[in-house]
């Protein structure tokens, strides 16, 4: 079974709303019913009719409401969907990114195959034509996204949109529109995948299916891949990495994927990501509420391969590693017990005090093998605590750093992207929770500042580079039976990080 792909076909035009031809053209509508410049356009080519619908009370432009109109007068398309954005003192970038996935929402509904968007006209403050057209693809890819490969009768759209045209107000902006688009369907193709990733469940998303995917993403884009089992694992070292999975009967793979987009003698930039497939805590058990959605605990190397799906796509110039350890996490006579020591990679001994803090165990044995690449950069992305989501909860991923400059490349990116983060501590003074008198290091710190000490004792194998730390555990997935689902995040983040370098 595969999931469908979003078939929606995108284009940038300029021009007057008014002579759009097209099934459904879009227009804004602020509180209080104030019109958007194209749909003033649209008022004054239809003598009025939107005012005089506006002033009956049919609408007021309050955020996320919507008034589909039939046969306007003087107007080429259609229909003209109005679409409110509430104030606009307060429409910054999660009002416009809301207001474009609204529209598309609507269209979907409403039966519409194809549209003219002028809602990509509409000024954000600080932003430009660029990032508009970019975040207006990537929120109705969102909108539109379904997972329904594991249903045995799917929900069919009745008429599927099938094309969205974005305005932009000049000619003169449609170059800018054009780099927009190609970023904006590069990233969203690769959040689709890796969403479809996250919500494969762990039956069937096992580390050797996410192996075989990274597999069948190199061959389609001309990647290296290397696909570590056990045996290699074992020959390296990996003595952390393979504890975790002893549990399992789902034998762990270590996933090596290589973009070469740059000179051969550039130190690349080596994404890290956590992929443990299934994690039900080992021996220290997880409570039954909410264990449904540990399939998720995959969110970083599924991350890692949506950004690679992305690069490949834009041809990014610059090289590119990711590492991806795959495994689970179960509760059997093979597995971890608290107590347990085990060797890391490193040579550095770790104490297992909950069996659960198995991500740090994976991600270090990770971070020394990427040693080897003699890299630039080195980020790794896990879903690894608790207390991040306590800390943060589900709007920034939490990011620590032992270099101040990248941490702030990171922080630019994530504002563009918007897919923000938010700069966590990594004090030495936090090291000491991590003392063992058994071994190097325990592998836990304590209930207090959860995060930022799994972060501390990632930071002990990340010495000798520059490296960063996102924990996407509040931020990769949304919770409960109603909306459960991965987001794909943090992938524009990334890309965009990527993308910087790679003009510099």
């Amino acid at each position: 079974m595969k999931n469908r792909e979003i078939e929606l076909e995108f284009s940038i035009k300029s021009g007057a709303p008014e002579k759009q031809r097209s099934a459904c053209v879009v227009v804004g509508v602020f509180e209080s019913r104030k019109l958007s410049g194209p749909a003033i356009d649209i008022d004054r080519a239809s003598d009025g009719y939107l005012s005089e619908i506006l002033r009956g009370g049919d609408m007021e432009g309050k955020a996320g409401s919507t008034l589909l109109l039939h046969r306007v007068p003087n107007i080429l398309a259609d229909r003209v969907l109005l679409v409110g954005l509430g104030k606009e003192r307060d429409f910054h970038e999660k009002a416009y990114r809301d207001a474009i996935a609204c529209a598309v929402r609507t269209l979907r509904d409403t039966g519409s195959m194809e549209a003219a968007i002028t809602l990509s006209e509409i000024p954000v403050k600080k932003r430009d034509v660029t990032w508009n057209i970019e975040q207006a693809v990537i929120s109705a890819h969102d909108a539109l996204y379904r997972f329904d490969r594991m249903k045995s009768k799917p929900d069919e759209a009745r008429r599927p949109l099938k094309r969205i045209t974005f305005a932009v107000s000049r000619r003169g902006e449609l170059k800018f529109g054009d780099t927009g688009l190609a970023h904006g369907l590069a990233i969203a193709r690769g959040i689709d995948l890796a969403k479809d990733l996250g919500n494969t469940p762990s039956n069937i998303c096992t580390p050797e299916y996410l192996a075989n995917e990274a597999k069948k993403l190199a061959k389609s884009h001309g990647f290296g891949c290397e696909i570590l089992d056990y045996a290699a694992c074992e020959k390296l070292g990996m003595g952390s990495f393979l504890s975790v999975g002893k549990g399992s009967d789902k034998p762990p793979r270590f996933i090596v994927l290589k973009h070469e987009g740059g000179k051969k003698d550039d130190k690349p930039v080596v994404l890290v990501g956590k992929a443990v497939t299934f994690d039900a805590g080992g021996i220290s058990l997880k409570p039954p509420a909410e264990m449904d959605e540990m399939n998720y605990d995959m969110s970083g190397g599924g991350a890692v391969i949506g950004v690679f799906r992305a690069i490949g796509e834009l041809g990014l110039a610059l090289n590119v590693v990711g590492l991806i350890p795959a495994c689970e996490n179960m509760p059997d006579a093979n597995a971890n017990k608290p107590g347990d020591i085990v060797t890391s990679m490193s040579g550095q001994t770790i104490e297992i005090l909950n069996t659960d803090a198995e991500g740090r165990l994976i991600l270090c044995d990770a971070l020394t093998y990427a040693e080897r690449f003699e890299p630039d950069a080195v980020i790794d992305l896990a879903t690894l605590t608790g207390a991040c989501v306590i800390a943060l909860g589900a709007h920034p991923s939490a990011l620590f750093s032992n270099h101040d400059p990248l941490a702030r490349e990171i922080e630019h990116a994530a504002d563009h992207a918007w897919d923000r983060v938010w700069r966590m501590p990594l004090w030495e003074d936090y090291q000491e929770q991590l003392k063992s008198s058994l071994a190097d290091m325990a592998n836990i710190g304590g209930r207090p500042a959860g995060s930022i000490t799994a972060a501390c004792f990632l930071s002990r194998f990340a010495r000798k580079y520059h490296w960063a730390h996102l924990d996407i555990a509040g931020t990769a997935w949304k919770g409960g039976r109603e909306k459960k689902g991965s987001t794909g995040r943090p992938v524009s983040l990334l890309v965009h990080f990527l993308l910087n370098r790679a003009q510099k």
